[in-house]
């Protein structure tokens, strides 16, 4: 059995969530921290950005800067993973989904670096 393409796993997860960023904004705008101002425009922002890194990692020519900007975008949703344990029930189900959000961002980081350097 072949093993998944990375940049290609990565353009769906960034290409979907991109996708639902931009038809349901306000399913998003609770993650934002307040701190960064309207909610509704960094939802639609980084909706468009992670379709369009998506689009990078989907073509051969793309993959290396596609993988940097993926990392770059990865990493730039700490904050709001971060701001999540601030605003969810403090219930064990909540914090769990939370902090595996959290924690589930070094891999998917791991991986475009990994597909930024032509691995």
């Amino acid at each position: 059995m072949r093993r998944p393409d990375t940049a290609l796993l990565l353009a769906s997860l960034l290409g979907g969530s991109g996708v639902l960023h931009l038809l349901r904004p306000r399913t998003y705008e609770w993650l934002v921290p307040p701190e960064l101002g309207a909610a509704r425009g960094w939802v639609l922002g980084t909706g468009v950005a992670e379709v369009g890194v998506a689009t990078l990692l989907a073509v051969p020519s793309g993959r290396r800067p596609g993988g940097w900007l993926a990392a770059v975008l990865l990493a730039g949703f700490v904050p709001a993973h971060l701001h999540t344990f601030r605003v969810v029930p403090r219930r064990p189900s909540w914090l769990g989904i939370a902090a595996a959000r959290l924690v589930l961002q070094l891999p998917l980081i791991r991986a475009a670096l990994r597909t930024a350097r032509g691995g």
